[in-house]
């Protein structure tokens, strides 16, 4: 029960002023706001604007063209892998100063530098969902104070805004063009369904091409993470309505829509305009005037949609007219109401204001990324070409937990992505004479299929624990929700398809009368044909396990090979020291790889292998020496699954630091702390490292672990030395919501406590 009192008429004054402050655009929190100034434009990493169903880029004048992206949208060129279709671009607000202005150039063709943007700011407001950016422009003699605001709405999932208000210091006539970019298809590209390792670092070099990070913003794979194509079939606009449409499809994929409907200032009509058409540009050329002093605003009106999600461009164009009859003012409501109410469901933390701003930024963009109520999942690399959008583990491991206490609906989304793919996966294991389901190590986010790029072909025959890791995250949503119902339609059948794959791939072996699980692909990648990978056994074991159990829950007939199976697993085991081993003892782990040893992830929340605490301590210690010696540059990935094993053997001080590194490391790029995998590659907006930082809170610091019990404390919490307190704010477990709060005691040690909301 929620106690209620009778507010204070200060109260209600502290209240109303924090609505109008909310109400205006006014984060009152900076931890929600990250900013760019002029001194920022030389490495100047684009973020990220989205609501989980299309999205785009940041640029610097927040006018330019961006690359824009849709859930699930994918080309499947011939010979190449599946790869995200970039959509025409919707962004785009050029302006000119006038055409008898002898200095005269457009906005978004001059460089940006503080000779011509002076008092530049860019505000990424990650509370209302806006992006901000203000400038003076300088153009000649003649100069115009500029404003831009940019959204894509989490309340009205087909739209997004693009507004410029413009402040000139003269008198005359300026331009305005607002444009949809067609973009060119992406030259070269490479068949990389059919090219082996060798034969694709050979079509790089002949194309004078090479792998490596150019700064600020090129990822040093960008030769082969680059987008797919998107064909205009068909393209018009209405110079009368101010209106823009086309419909498209990706490359041999699905089709999409998109519609803009363009505001004027009230009364204004343009002297000229002119409706411009190539194959690169669709476009409305207007002519105004102006006069010094007044200012002017332009809102552009966006509205997308594809194939599963939405309409046609006719459709579109209604959304986008209705959008603009309704006002700019009452979309940007209707968005800050819908992300102030996702950030009801936050982690605030006491005492360390640059971890709370990374928490809100890494939190944002796995919001921006995850869709609700869909069966589409969340890329490593998000609505990006990072990675060809391709689904990994990552999606089921490391983003489903981050998001299953805090937004269950879009953390449904990615189980249901499983589900909904379960065929191909039956019909991959079938082809290979193993029973089951066996999924793939690169699924394609909108069927399923396999798109490995044939030079890692051994990743998707090999690295197998990604099926354990898919059944495991299918039990945890159970476990979180309790909804008996979706578990017998959606879950049991991936888990027990799972399971069959499993006991059928495990191989008995008489002389140990043990079960091993050969020709495997660790987690540590380097060891790419090893026997009884322990990371790999642990996981098969739960999936197993986990199997059996959800068929007692539910009524259903238990396999009994799977208990069998389960019970037998061999898990490498040093008996003399005292400790697990990454692989088979057969197996020497004397490779200086980038993971240096994958024992910590056994303590991955969502595996969490049983063991006691002194053996916790001893893999901690026996992993350690490896990865800290190790001149591999560090994975960003990798520090959550270190924190966490610290924290499970009892050594606070060693997760703190980990998590530090987390915080600390060149993983984030300015000036919107987008996370790339490594410090040095710049394969940027990496949702999975991400999603490993908010684990590394929710369930590493807490000490929390999901079971039948619920959220069951499983070692004492802790706190980072600079930390006050920390709150997870507005748990959703089994439909009640709660605050966790870890601070510290009257004696000084960290203390968990619960509050039913």
């Amino acid at each position: 029960m929620t106690m209620r009192r009778r507010r204070s008429p200060l109260l209600l004054t502290v209240i109303l002023a924090g609505l109008l402050a909310a109400g205006a655009g006014q984060a009152t929190d900076a931890s929600f706001l990250l900013t760019a100034t002029a001194k920022a434009l030389g490495n100047y990493f684009p973020g990220q604007l989205g609501n989980g169903f299309f999205s785009t880029l940041t640029s610097p004048r927040g006018t330019e063209g961006n690359l824009a992206y849709m859930i699930g949208f994918m080309d499947y060129a011939e010979g190449d892998v599946s790869r995200p279709a970039a959509i025409p671009g919707w962004t785009a607000i050029d302006y000119s100063t006038g055409p008898s202005h002898a200095g005269q150039f457009w906005l978004n063709q001059v460089d940006v530098n503080a000779a011509r943007f002076r008092d530049y700011r860019q505000v990424l407001d990650m509370y209302d969902g806006t992006l901000t950016t203000r400038y003076r422009y300088l153009d000649g003699a003649r100069s115009t104070d500029v404003r831009v605001v940019t959204l894509v709405s989490q309340a009205s999932p087909h739209l997004a805004a693009n507004q410029l208000t413009i402040t000139p210091d003269f008198d005359g006539e300026v331009q305005l063009s607002f444009a949809l970019d067609l973009w060119a298809p992406h030259q070269p590209r490479f068949a990389l369904a059919k090219l082996d390792g060798p034969q694709m670092q050979e079509a790089v070099a002949a194309n004078n091409l090479k792998f490596e990070a150019v700064p600020p913003d090129v990822p040093d794979r960008a030769p082969l993470w680059y987008h797919g194509y998107t064909h205009v079939l068909a393209a018009d606009g209405d110079t009368q309505a101010l209106t823009l449409w086309l419909d498209g499809k990706a490359e041999q994929g699905a089709g999409m829509a998109e519609a803009v409907a363009v505001a004027l200032p009230a009364g204004m009509r343009p002297r000229d305009a002119k409706l411009h058409r190539s194959d690169y540009k669709l476009s409305l050329e207007l002519r105004i005037e102006v006069r010094k002093g007044h200012s002017y605003t332009f809102t552009k009106f966006v509205a997308a949609s594809r194939e599963r999600w939405g309409g046609d461009a006719k459709q579109d164009l209604a959304l986008a007219t209705a959008a603009r009859d309704a006002g700019f003012d009452a979309l940007l409501a209707r968005q800050r109401d819908a992300w102030h109410t996702l950030w009801q469901s936050d982690i605030a933390i006491d005492g360390d204001p640059k971890a709370q701003q990374i928490v809100h930024s890494d939190l944002y963009y796995l919001l921006i990324n995850a869709a609700p109520g869909t069966n589409w999942p969340i890329g490593a690399c998000g609505m990006t070409p990072g990675y060809s959008g391709h689904v990994f583990w990552d999606s089921d491991t490391w983003l489903f937990p981050a998001l299953l206490l805090l937004h269950p609906e879009r953390a449904k989304s990615l189980v249901m992505f499983r589900s909904h793919t379960l065929p191909q996966a039956q019909q991959r294991a079938k082809t290979r004479g193993l029973r089951g389901a066996m999924y793939p190590w690169e699924a394609d986010p909108d069927n399923g299929s396999s798109q490995t790029p044939h030079f890692a072909w051994v990743l998707d025959e090999r690295e197998i624990h990604v099926n354990a890791d898919i059944a495991i995250a299918q039990w945890q949503y159970y476990l979180a929700t309790q909804d008996r119902d979706w578990l017998k339609r959606h879950g049991w059948p991936v888990i027990r398809a799972i399971a069959e794959f499993w006991s059928s791939r495990a191989t008995y072996v008489p002389a140990t009368q043990r079960y091993e699980i050969l020709h495997v692909t660790s987690v540590d990648e380097d060891y790419n044909d090893v026997p009884n990978d322990t990371f790999t056994n642990a996981s098969a074991q739960k999936a197993l396990q986990i199997a059996t159990r959800t068929a007692q829950l539910l009524g259903e007939t238990a396999d009994p090979q799977w208990s069998r199976v389960a019970a037998g697993l061999l898990l490498p085991y040093d008996d003399k020291a005292g400790h697990h081993l990454d692989f088979d003892a057969s197996v020497p782990h004397d490779i200086n790889s980038w993971g240096g040893s994958s024992l910590p992830m056994l303590s991955n929340p969502s595996l969490d292998l049983p063991m006691d605490v002194q053996t916790r301590r001893r893999d901690y210690a026996y992993a350690i020496a490896p990865i800290t010696q190790s001149s591999r540059d560090p994975n960003s990935m990798g520090l959550m699954p270190l924190s966490i094993a610290a924290a499970t053997a009892g050594d606070s001080e060693a997760a703190g630091d980990w998590f530090q590194r987390n915080i600390t490391a060149n993983v984030l790029k300015p000036p919107f702390n987008v996370r790339t995998e490594t410090a040095t590659n710049n394969t940027g907006y990496f949702a999975t490292a991400s999603g490993g930082l908010l684990q590394n809170i929710l369930y590493g610091f807490t000490g929390l672990r999901l079971d039948e019990n619920g959220l069951t404390q499983a070692y004492a919490p802790m706190l980072p030395p600079p930390w006050k307190s920390f709150t997870l704010k507005h748990i959703n477990l089994r439909g009640r919501y709660y605050d966790i709060t870890v601070r510290r005691a009257a004696d000084g040690r960290p203390e968990l406590v619960r509050h039913a909301l």
